[in-house]
C-alpha cells in the first residue's frame, strides 16, 4: 500500500468511517527516516509528530509520526529504549518536523539525533531535565508547582550587515490577541527575516487528558482552540470511535458537517472584515462583523451555543436540529450569500484594498509543499488539498463523498489569493449547508460508546484553517492514557515567516491576518 511495499512495515487500515488511516510500526529509526524520505519524494507531507512514555506497559518510549499521502494518512510509530530515547532527525526531510521535535523533547524527553535543539514549549517554568508527560513526572498540587518560574533567554538567529537591525514585537501585544514573540530583522522597513517564538500560551493540556474519561476528554478537546471547537471535537470523536469500534449514524455525521461548515463560515466572515480593517477599510469590518453576529446568533438559537461547543461528541451529536431550524438555516444561507456577493464585488473593485492585497505576503506551491502546509494557505497557492474532497486515489469519508465538495483554489499565493479563497469557501459552504439541511435523513443522534482497554485511534478533519488531527490511546483501566491534538498552525506559522520576507514591517499585520493562525492550538 502506497510506499509500504518498499519497506519492512506492515500496515493495517484503521476501522471506522472517518478519514482513511493506515497504522504501522517502524522496525528501526532508519526505516522511519527512509519512509519519511520516500513520502517527501512522493509529494507527501508530515502531518503531526508526538511522543509517549510506554514504560508502564513494559516498554520504553515511542515516537509517533503521521504522514499525509495520496490515499489518506499513515500513522507510523517507532519504539525507543528507556535508557537512550533518540531517533533520527526528520527536519532535514520535512522542515515542519523542527518545532514538533523540539516540543516532543520538552514534553517527553525523547530527542532527535541532530537539528535544532533549542527548547520550544519550555520557557523556564520547569527544569530542563523534568518532562511533564513522563508518567513519573511528579509535581505538588498542580503542574510545575514548586518550580521557580525563571526567565529564559532564547537564542534568536541574528542577521548582520550594514543597516540591519532588529525589531522585537511581543509577546505582549497592544491588542487582545494571544501572546507570541516576533523578531524582525530589517533594513529600513524592508523585512530580511522573521523568527517567531511561541509557547507563551502553553497550558499543559496534554497532561490534563491523562486519566480523563471519554466525556471529560470531549469537553477538553473542544477548548484547545476555541474558533475550531467543532473541528477538534469531530477529530476526537473519530479517534475515540475508531479505538472503541463503533460508528456514528448517517444523521449524526451530517449534523456534524452542518456544524463544521457553520464554523468555517463564521471564521471566514470575521477574518474578511479584519482584513479590510487592516487595510484601512473600516466599512468592511463593520459589515462582515454584522453578518458574523447574525450567523452566531442563529447558532445559539439552533444549537444552544454560539460556537457550538460540546455539541459534537463521541458516538454522534448531543443536540437535535428540528425541521424548522433547518429551514431557518437555509433561509439564512440565502441572505448571507447575497450580502457576501455584494461585499466581494466591493473588495475586488476597491483600489486601495487591492493595492495592499496584491503581491503582498506571497508564498508559492513549492514552498507550501515543502512546509507540509494545508488549508487556506495551501489552496491559495493552487494546491487542491482538502480532506472533504476527492483527489487522485483519495475518497473522502462520509458524509463528504456524497456531497461532492468543490475545493476553492487560487494560484497567486498572496494576501489577495487568501482573501479570494475565503470568499469562495463561504460560497461553497453555503451550498453545502443548504444541501445538508434539505436532505437531512432521520436516524439516531448518538450511539452508546464504552472505552476499549488499550485501544487507540486517529481522527483527521478538514477544519477551516486546515487539517486538524487528534490521536487517542486508552489505558488498561479504560481511561485516556495519551491524547495528542494537532493544529494546522504548526505547519503554517513557519509559512508566515517566509511570507513576510521582502515586504515591509507595516504589511505584517495584514499578512498575519490573512493566515490568522492559532497560538493556543500550537501551545499545548
Amino acid at each position: 500500500m502506497f510506499l509500504a511495499d518498499d519497506f519492512p512495515i506492515d500496515f493495517t487500515l484503521q476501522p471506522g468511517v472517518g478519514a482513511p488511516v493506515w497504522r504501522g510500526n517502524a522496525p528501526s529509526g532508519e526505516d522511519l527516516k527512509d519512509f519519511a524520505a520516500a513520502t517527501h519524494l512522493a509529494a507527501g507531507r508530515l502531518c503531526a509528530m508526538w511522543g509517549s512514555d510506554e514504560r508502564q506497559r513494559g516498554g520504553g518510549y515511542r515516537l509517533h509520526c503521521v504522514f499525509g499521502l495520496n490515499r489518506g494518512h499513515a500513522w507510523l510509530s517507532l519504539d525507543l529504549s528507556a535508557d537512550d530515547p533518540v531517533y533520527p532527525d526528520l527536519a532535514g526531510i520535512f522542515p515542519a518536523a523542527n518545532r514538533m521535535q523540539r516540543a516532543t523533547r520538552d514534553m517527553v524527553g525523547i530527542a532527535s539525533d541532530g537539528g535544532d535543539q533549542r527548547p520550544w514549549l519550555r520557557h523556564g517554568a520547569w527544569p530542563a531535565d523534568w518532562y511533564p508527560l513522563r508518567h513519573d513526572a511528579v509535581h505538588e498540587v498542580g503542574m510545575g508547582v514548586g518550580f521557580p518560574n525563571l526567565p529564559s533567554d532564547y537564542d534568536f538567529v541574528q542577521v548582520g550587515g550594514e543597516g540591519a537591525h532588529e525589531i522585537p514585537v511581543g509577546p505582549i501585544h497592544a491588542g487582545i490577541i494571544e501572546p507570541g514573540h516576533f523578531r524582525f530583522s530589517v533594513v529600513g522597513e524592508r523585512v530580511l527575516r522573521l523568527e517567531q517564538r511561541l509557547g507563551y500560551q502553553h497550558k499543559g493540556v496534554e497532561k490534563l487528558f491523562i486519566g480523563a474519561d471519554i466525556e471529560r476528554g470531549a469537553r477538553l478537546v473542544g477548548r484547545i482552540s476555541g474558533d475550531s471547537t467543532c473541528a477538534y471535537a469531530w477529530a476526537y470523536a473519530d479517534a475515540v470511535e475508531a479505538a472503541c469500534g463503533i460508528e456514528a449514524s448517517s444523521r449524526a455525521l451530517l449534523l456534524r458537517a452542518l456544524m463544521l461548515e457553520r464554523e468555517r463560515v463564521a471564521n471566514h466572515l470575521g477574518d474578511l472584515g479584519a482584513l479590510g480593517n487592516d487595510a484601512a477599510f473600516a466599512f468592511g469590518l463593520t459589515q462582515f462583523l454584522r453578518l458574523k453576529e447574525d450567523w452566531l446568533r442563529l447558532n445559539a438559537e439552533v444549537f444552544g451555543h454560539r460556537f457550538m461547543m460540546d455539541r459534537i461528541v463521541p458516538g454522534g451529536v448531543a443536540v437535535n436540529v428540528e425541521p424548522a431550524a433547518l429551514a431557518a438555516i437555509v433561509e439564512q444561507c440565502a441572505v448571507i450569500g447575497s450580502e457576501v456577493k455584494k461585499l466581494r464585488t466591493l473588495y475586488d473593485e476597491h483600489a486601495g484594498l487591492q493595492d495592499r492585497f496584491v503581491t503582498t505576503g506571497t508564498i508559492d506551491a513549492a514552498l507550501a509543499r515543502e512546509l507540509s502546509l494545508t488549508g487556506i494557505g495551501a489552496r491559495a497557492t493552487g494546491m487542491i488539498l482538502d480532506g472533504r474532497a476527492h483527489r487522485h486515489d483519495y475518497t473522502p469519508p462520509p458524509p463528504w463523498a456524497a456531497l461532492g465538495v468543490r475545493p476553492v483554489t487560487d494560484e497567486r499565493g498572496d494576501v489577495a489569493a487568501r482573501v479570494a479563497v475565503r470568499f469562495g469557501e463561504i460560497s461553497e459552504s453555503l451550498r453545502l449547508l443548504r444541501e445538508i439541511a434539505v436532505g437531512m435523513p432521520s436516524g439516531e443522534l448518538r450511539v452508546a460508546i464504552a472505552p476499549r482497554a488499550g485501544g487507540s485511534g486517529l481522527g483527521v478533519v478538514e477544519g477551516w484553517r486546515g487539517e486538524v488531527l487528534v490521536a487517542v490511546r486508552f489505558g488498561d483501566d479504560g481511561k485516556l492514557a495519551r491524547v495528542h491534538p494537532h493544529d494546522p498552525s504548526w505547519q503554517a506559522w513557519p509559512a508566515l515567516e517566509h511570507a513576510v520576507m521582502k515586504d515591509i514591517v507595516p504589511d505584517f499585520p495584514l499578512i498575519n491576518k490573512s493566515f490568522n493562525l492559532s497560538y493556543s492550538g500550537a501551545d499545548l
